[in-house]
């Protein structure tokens, strides 16, 4: 390694890291790991396809269930060549380019789930509160305008991060502590400044999953409001059933979320195989089990996927 290399240069390159402590036994820690991706890739291009194929689920609660498949399904391929070459070929080196290409996806992809789960929580809120409404309000076209709007809000939220990395400059080792390449990861790496990269990282995490969950948070202060009110408890009941998916999805997203900032700012002594797996964790749990919660909890989406599964076994 060079004592010092500017990030424009194309030959710089980092080492991305297993299980540290437990390299020896990397063969066999891929196999959870295979079946965790493959269950999270079939699984969340399954439900799309459900809802895309099935006229009965154009709505937009499934409408947006398929934006959250899509974050899902892009936050696994995003990893998964990186983790796997890792566990099966000891393939750790990465460019630098690649590194940031790759950071950057990961970070899009989250923010684009946080904000899917905001706008689920609204289209609940909606649903239960003024259910004549619904179709006016959330009409295909407007579902449309906050798709496009997820996918620009994230954007322009992770590109000036991915900018000011490329300003700063690397020097002694290049070893990042993860499967794959993390925004405070890289920027530990810097021999350089990086108080102007810290301030932008805090706030789009601020602005993304902190201002989104309280919102959601919000939302269900609304909801439980509105289902307090109607009088009957039977509809009370059914009423709050709607929100329990979501409610899922939004656990398996924020709970891995937190304990990863946990862990970094309160466990440093911790053995360093915790914080890997705990990162791994992150990333994978919510789309290993948004499909899951999903198909058990709403009837309809599980209908739709037996269906399509029984099609495709008949045509096979």
């Amino acid at each position: 390694m060079s004592t010092l290399q500017n990030t424009s240069s194309s030959s710089i390159i980092f080492l991305l890291t297993g299980v540290p402590g437990l390299e020896a036994y990397h063969t066999w820690i891929s196999i959870p790991f295979c079946f965790l991706y493959t269950s999270a890739l079939s699984g969340n291009s399954l439900i799309p396809f459900a809802i895309i194929t099935q006229p009965s689920l154009h709505e937009p609660m499934y409408y947006f269930l398929s934006m959250l498949s899509t974050a899902d399904l892009g936050l696994s391929v995003s990893t998964l060549a990186t983790m796997l070459g890792i566990f099966w070929f000891n393939a750790r080196e990465i460019s630098f380019k690649a590194c940031l290409s790759q950071m950057f996806f990961i970070q899009l992809f989250t923010v684009m789930e946080s904000s899917v789960l905001l706008a689920m929580a609204f289209d609940r809120y909606v649903a239960i509160s003024n259910p004549l409404r619904y179709a006016s309000v959330l009409t295909d076209l407007k579902v449309v305008a906050i798709g496009v709007a997820i996918v620009v809000r994230g954007t322009l939220i992770q590109t000036p991060l991915a900018v000011l990395l490329k300003r700063l400059s690397y020097c002694s080792s290049h070893v990042l502590r993860h499967s794959y390449c993390f925004h405070p990861d890289v920027m530990k790496l810097s021999c350089t400044d990086t108080r102007v990269n810290s301030a932008p990282g805090l706030t789009a995490l601020i602005s993304t999953a902190g201002v989104d969950s309280i919102f959601i948070l919000l939302s269900y202060v609304l909801i439980i409001r509105t289902v307090t009110s109607i009088a009957s408890p039977e509809e009370r009941k059914k009423a709050f059933s709607t929100c329990i998916s979501h409610i899922g999805a939004v656990a398996v997203f924020y709970i891995p979320l937190f304990s990863l900032s946990f862990v970094h700012r309160f466990a440093k002594r911790a053995p360093p195989c915790v914080h890997t797996l705990v990162a791994n964790a992150c990333l994978l749990t919510p789309s290993v089990l948004n499909p899951i919660i999903y198909s058990v909890k709403t009837k309809p989406i599980r209908k739709a996927v037996l269906k399509v599964l029984r099609s495709s076994m008949a045509k096979s």
